[in-house]
């Protein structure tokens, strides 16, 4: 049985500058995604005031962590790591969805060593041939037309993060790397490395594909899965693969048939804004994204139906709990789905946002190291992290 964090669970803290809106993105894009290698999200529960993600629960800790107790890894235990990632970040990159922010920090291991893509809280829809513009990530992962402020292909962004992640794995230091903030960026966009010999050659040559400054010769992820290191050896273990879901797209024959949920979660994902043409478009006979992504959110709903829990007290009796008083005056309620939620454009009360990984057996929350996120404003980088003499510490 799948371990899950407990229905109450106390805060971890709010990201500085992340919105409601934000935090409902990533629940939309993480409805969208069940695969093996990606936490899961379980249910979510809120109150006036805060959402509570309650996902997966996975004991290994941060990759991160991993890489400073051993140093470095070998290349077999590496290609273990990096397929997990690649097939996970396939999957994710066939739903639209484009990470955006790939860093051993986000990528979690559970009790048998395998990896579990976590922090969807900067991925984006990508729709059709569309580009991104927000810059975000992480300075030492973040891809070079990212730094430059350009329009972007986030599926290329996010190739060149995995190939910065492996070349960590392999090397546990970074190609790109400087305590000077402007030198790093500088480092960034000239793409110049040192490839240390001990890297097989083969291996080489995957790296020097993925960490390419030019975006149009960078590889692909099917370039990737066929790339000769990639295959690696004979008694390796393959990825394991989602179950596959078989959604049937239908035509829906009025606005009154589209669900409400589904809607708002649609709106959330930020490429949808306008309303009257995700309408059309979901109205339309003709198969398209909209549809596509409409009826995967449905499918989802429809498997995993989130009602009130019956073993809990009213909100009244509930609040007479002294524990529950110390954690929050306010003790948080599953989100459930309704039918006419939002069915006159009446939309929840503003929350602000609540960021939860897992907690521990103790009830103890487990906490998340963040490394440097940046956001552009003009040709300014803002920088938020920690602990500003801490960053990156084992892999300078």
């Amino acid at each position: 049985m799948q371990r899950r964090s407990p229905a109450l669970i106390t805060r971890s803290g709010v990201r500085r500058g992340r919105g409601r809106g934000e935090v409902e993105r990533e629940i939309a894009i993480l409805k969208l995604i069940e695969h093996p290698h990606v936490l899961k999200l379980h249910d979510v529960y809120e109150n006036k005031k805060y959402l509570y993600l309650v996902l997966e629960h996975v004991s290994g800790g941060e990759l991160f962590d991993y890489l400073v107790k051993k140093g470095r890894l070998t290349p077999k235990e590496a290609r273990k790591f990096f397929r997990q990632i690649i097939s996970a970040l396939d999957f994710c990159h066939s739903h639209s969805i484009c990470h955006r922010d790939l860093k051993p920090e986000n990528l979690l291991l559970d009790e048998k060593n395998n990896i579990r893509i976590a922090d969807f809280g900067m991925a984006s829809l990508q729709v059709g041939d569309s580009l991104l513009e927000t810059s975000c990530g992480s300075p030492h992962y973040a891809c070079p037309e990212v730094i430059r402020g350009e329009k972007y292909d986030g599926r290329k962004a996010d190739v060149w993060s995995c190939g910065v992640i492996l070349f960590a794995l392999l090397v546990g230091a970074l190609p790109f790397d400087d305590d000077n903030l402007r030198n790093l960026l500088e480092k960034v966009k000239l793409g110049v490395f040192h490839m240390p010999h001990f890297i097989p050659p083969d291996c080489q040559n995957l790296l020097r594909g993925m960490i390419e400054v030019d975006a149009t010769k960078r590889l692909t992820l099917e370039q990737i899965q066929k790339h000769t290191w990639y295959i690696g050896g004979k008694n390796e273990p393959e990825p394991e693969q989602p179950v596959p879901r078989k959604v049937m797209i239908q035509t829906l024959p009025s606005a009154e048939d589209i669900d409400p949920d589904v809607l708002e979660s649609m709106h959330s994902l930020g490429c949808f804004r306008d309303k009257n043409k995700l309408m059309k478009d979901l109205l339309s006979e003709d198969d398209n994204q909209e549809k596509m992504i409409y009826y995967l959110l449905l499918d989802r709903k429809e498997r995993y139906p989130s009602h009130e829990d019956q073993n809990l007290p009213p909100r009244n009796d509930i609040g007479k709990s002294p524990e529950l008083q110390v954690v929050c005056g306010d003790p948080p309620r599953k989100r459930v789905d309704s039918p006419m939620l939002n069915r006159h454009g009446k939309r929840r009360p503003e929350r602000k946002s609540m960021e939860v990984l897992s907690v521990t057996d103790g009830g103890s929350p487990v906490p998340a190291r963040r490394a440097i996120d940046m956001t552009q404003h003009g040709q300014r980088w803002d920088l938020t992290v920690d602990n500003p003499h801490d960053l990156q510490p084992s892999l300078q």
